[in-house]
């Protein structure tokens, strides 16, 4: 597989991630994309396992956000209404998944809704930590799934592309 093969399933992986970000877009299925066009390219056992890994998984995040979606959520803290949250609880969650690896993308997400509650909202800080717990209830657990999952995929793939 060629380097310009590989950049661009890295953007098509990207762009999914950008894509589990706004409502409506399939943005998982794009990472899984991503990974199954560069699978079918690179024929190695290791990029076979990678793209199974990322299937089980994106299997296991779909039954795990059913569980986490809200049956009924508040119009004031309903993250998917609202497309400014999400963009900084996915920045967070990005850098948190590179800086500190792997576990890092949680706290990182919460950080990104806690940072635009404090900056966009005005909100003081015990007014933003109840902002944040209401998101989280509201659908923010749904979302925090699905990108983790979208992350974990995009970090098994660079590391079997760096490795390689």
């Amino acid at each position: 597989m060629g380097a310009w093969e590989l950049l661009l399933a890295g953007v098509i992986i990207v762009l999914g991630l950008c894509g589990v970000l706004t409502p409506g877009v399939p943005g998982s299925w794009l990472v899984w994309a991503g990974v199954l066009w560069w699978a079918l390219n690179d024929p190695r056992p290791t990029a076979w396992a990678v793209l199974v890994g990322a299937t089980l998984l994106l299997l296991l995040a779909g039954l795990l956000r059913a569980q986490f979606t809200p049956r009924h959520a508040s119009r004031t803290t309903d993250l998917a209404r609202r497309p400014g949250p999400r963009g900084y609880a996915g920045l967070g969650a990005f850098l948190g998944f590179f800086l500190l690896p792997v576990v890092g993308a949680v706290p990182g997400f919460l950080a990104g809704l806690y940072l635009h509650e404090r900056l966009h909202e005005g909100r003081r800080p015990r007014e933003a930590r109840a902002a944040v717990r209401g998101m989280m209830r509201s659908g923010g657990t749904a979302l925090l799934v699905e990108l983790y999952a979208a992350l974990l995929i995009l970090g098994a793939w660079l590391l079997t592309v760096l490795l390689r």
